[in-house]
């Protein structure tokens, strides 16, 4: 029998807009509690400085490895084509 209180994770690439236009992404399983840590000033080196955070895009999917290659492959684009990349909406569900 599972236990009612069973932990559902979800393999998440996102996208952080920091206070200074910059964006910052990241793999992460629990999306919401990454973003509070990060707005706490213990995420990462980088948002640390740039606070506060806001998450601006997301995607789902079905295993880590998917959602790194993701995350990889947003960050070798040049800005403009990130901004094209978000603005084709958040994809996955939440």
């Amino acid at each position: 029998m599972r236990c009612f209180m069973e932990r559902v994770n979800k393999h998440t690439f996102y996208v952080l807009e920091c206070k200074d236009g910059s964006f910052y992404a990241g793999y992460t399983n629990d999306l919401k509690k990454r973003v509070e840590v990060h707005n706490s000033g213990k995420g990462a080196k980088y948002t640390k400085a740039r606070l506060p955070v806001l998450c601006i895009y997301h995607e789902i999917h079905e295993t880590k490895q998917l959602a790194m290659k993701a995350e990889y492959a947003f960050k070798q684009l040049r800005k403009n084509k990130k901004i094209a990349y978000i603005a084709n909406g958040i994809r996955g569900e939440e």
